[in-house]
């Protein structure tokens, strides 16, 4: 009986935040991939990258950022207060972290939306008949690289709302703290991404 709790309570945290790191990597490598395509694409379009982020809403953008820069806040925040054993504050500052995440995907869900009742998506006639080659790049660039962004916050949230659930229950708390802390290193990469992707995007013009 007692090899049995033994096995259900086997727990290794290095394991599991080498998991994450390794995942992380993965993740920086695609990422890394796509800036350099999009620098390639800028050197050569230089003039019509300017003109298609003209297009782009600069404040949406700035107030995007700054909600994601709170949420890494919050959800250290968060990891702090489960190894204080504040559970209460740990949940209440989980569960702010997953509200900014949600306001921004639905910021970005209007953003396109504006952009998409413009005629600017992939494959438009508007953008074939309309814009140039570079122009058509840069919003090709623009809607896979933040759509990929986007994919990520979602996964993201999913990882959060696991971690909320279990530390409710009781199976993640101030002694095993990994699942949580896992979380907060996935949300930090999404958040370092976005901190690449806003300038790229919505400033250099």
């Amino acid at each position: 009986m007692s090899q049995v709790i033994h096995h259900d309570e086997h727990y290794d945290p290095e394991g599991s935040k080498i998991g994450m790191w390794l995942f992380i990597f993965t993740e920086l490598l695609l990422f890394g991939g796509l800036f350099i395509v999009y620098s390639v694409y800028r050197y050569l379009n230089q003039d019509a990258f300017h003109l298609a982020a003209e297009e782009l809403n600069t404040t949406v953008g700035a107030i995007n950022t700054v909600i994601l820069l709170i949420s890494s806040m919050t959800i250290a925040m968060s990891t702090t207060a489960l190894q204080k054993k504040q559970k209460a504050t740990t949940i209440v500052l989980l569960e702010i972290t997953f509200m900014l995440a949600l306001v921004f995907l639905i910021n970005k869900y209007f953003e396109w939306g504006i952009k998409f009742d413009h005629g600017i998506f992939p494959g438009s006639e508007y953008m074939k008949e309309e814009m140039s080659q570079g122009e058509i790049l840069f919003f090709g660039l623009y809607f896979v690289m933040t759509g990929l962004h986007a994919l990520h916050i979602i996964v993201g949230m999913v990882i959060m709302g696991f971690a909320l659930a279990r530390i409710k229950n009781g199976t993640v708390h101030e002694n095993r703290p990994s699942l949580l802390e896992n979380a907060g290193l996935y949300w930090h990469l999404v958040d370092l991404i976005w901190i690449f992707l806003f300038p790229l995007f919505y400033l250099i013009h």
